[in-house]
């Protein structure tokens, strides 16, 4: 059998990751520490080509599968948007994290774990049956869990690391529980004949709510996000913008997957997203607001940038059409790179003004002052981010919200015009928190740690350019990227069978 082009996506980082393992432990002592980062970055120039490939197939075909023993795996819209997210970001954060963790042990560990996760996330979004879509699950957990307490010599580093993989382990137990019950009341676990086989009633109402909580926990869905502010901050900065940027998202879509064939007869799905992420909204913009750590900060704000594709996506589950799906999916994509662009520039700045002088403390958002006459271009670029997390034109972060917002007034519905109001509300809260730092990097004389701090290299400022570049494009031109969220929000609405 000949395997379509989108499986070699998966495939390649998988086997890359052990590869990029062995050249960067074996190959060290010739070639210094920085061969794993090269093996990294030729692991992931190949999936980009199998990426290129997987799409011009999809742009003929809407949707492929492929099966090989008990694993079936399927590409459509959702899982290429997934799937160029995670590529895209670790592309940026394999070629950003050189300098960044020069001179750290196990760097071939690092560059290794950061590819298969990418792999993991793909083959995540690929898959087409329950308990399948549990096992890429778990897989995420486990290289993720890795990555977040690389630094496990240090204490916080790997206290933040246990609570991320117990908090993680109890929401794939529920996720069990829920897959056993729809076995049990279906005799299937494939998606597509799930929906066949359905009979509303309680054991299916509580697999519903058991997936929820339990692929909540790792979406970072309020009340069930306390592992991730400690997860961000303690992880290497090119870590935080995975975790946030695209871990989080892969969680979401392993939800949506899960829920879709048997949220079509259970009408409550989408009032109870749109409060769910209502509440995300609120509860991380006054978590956000609190912050005197920068990656703190990012953090919680991710929680509220959750609850956004929440809204987009409960209304296409309430009218049962795709736009709030485009909006929310939209939205995803442009949240991977926004908080991928906030957390490297972040990055940056920590390292040029703590870690270059070995210096383990974190980056207080006191730091930053007067930054930008030091450091222009990364003061610049997360400038830009921020901009564009709190929703403001030109840049992508408001296009995605605006998709949302068009949807809900469409709809006709006087309670999600309220409801499309108090995402706009929360939109402009977030400017409390978001402003004050542009401000703080422009309108300040430097402070002592900016005075006192290290050059940037070249090689952290060059991941910052794309992404702000990109960010700016999509503000102005959304449709360069539309094909992929029209056919994601498509292929979400085609998993409900509406």
């Amino acid at each position: 059998m000949i395997a379509p082009a989108f499986i070699w996506m998966i495939v390649i980082p998988l086997l890359g990751a052990p590869l990029v393992y062995l050249v960067g432990h074996s190959g060290r002592r010739f070639w210094g520490d920085r061969v794993s980062r090269y093996a990294a970055l030729l692991v992931f120039g190949a999936t980009w080509v199998a990426f290129v490939r997987a799409a011009q197939a999809a742009s003929m075909e809407p949707t492929a599968d492929f099966t090989w023993g008990g694993m079936s795996l399927a590409l459509d819209g959702i899982s290429l948007l997934l799937a160029f997210v995670a590529l895209l970001l670790g592309t940026f954060v394999a070629s950003f994290s050189g300098e960044y963790i020069t001179g750290e042990a196990g760097q071939e560990k690092f560059y290794a774990m950061l590819v298969a996760i990418v792999g993991v996330m793909i083959g995540l979004g690929c898959a087409t049956d329950l308990f399948n879509i549990w096992i890429w699950f778990e897989a995420m957990a486990v290289t993720s869990y890795l990555l977040v307490a690389y630094y496990h010599t240090r204490a916080l580093s790997l206290e933040a690391g246990f609570k991320y993989l117990m908090q993680s382990a109890a929401g794939s137990v529920l996720v069990l529980f829920a897959i056993g019950i729809v076995l049990s009341q279906t005799g299937t676990l494939t998606l597509a004949e799930i929906r066949s086989q359905f009979t509303a009633g309680a054991p299916m109402l509580l697999a519903g709510v058991l997936f929820l909580v339990g692929y909540g926990v790792k979406s970072a869905l309020v009340p069930l996000h306390t592992w991730l502010p400690d997860a961000h901050s303690q992880a290497p900065s090119g870590i935080s913008a995975m975790l946030s940027g695209v871990v989080i998202e892969a969680g979401l879509v392993a939800l949506l997957r899960s829920i879709a064939p048997i949220a079509a007869q259970m009408t409550f799905w989408g009032p109870l997203l749109i409060t769910c992420g209502l509440l995300n909204m609120i509860g991380g913009n006054l978590m956000a607001y609190a912050q005197t750590q920068v990656k703190r900060m990012l953090a919680y704000s991710s929680i509220t940038h959750v609850g956004y594709m929440l809204v987009g996506l409960g209304v296409t589950f309430l009218l049962r059409e795709s736009s709030g799906a485009q909006g929310g999916l939209f939205h995803l994509l442009n949240h991977g790179l926004m908080k991928g662009l906030a957390f490297l520039a972040a990055g940056a700045l920590l390292y040029t003004l703590h870690s270059a002088s070995g210096d383990h403390k974190p980056l207080m958002i006191a730091d930053l002052a007067g930054g930008a006459r030091r450091y222009p271009l990364a003061a610049l670029c997360l400038s830009l981010a921020l901009l564009s997390l709190a929703g403001l034109p030109p840049f992508a972060g408001f296009m995605s919200k605006w998709l949302i917002f068009k949807a809900g007034f469409a709809s006709g519905d006087p309670l999600l015009w309220i409801v499309v109001a108090l995402v706009a509300l929360n939109s402009v809260f977030s400017l409390a928190y978001y402003a004050p730092v542009v401000n703080l990097l422009y309108r300040r004389k430097p402070s002592k740690v900016v005075l006192e701090g290290r050059p940037l290299p070249w090689s952290m400022v060059t991941p910052l350019v794309i992404l702000s570049l990109a960010i700016i494009a999509l503000g102005i031109w959304p449709d360069m990227i539309g094909w992929m969220t029209h056919s994601a929000g498509e292929a979400l609405v085609a998993g409900f069978h509406f």
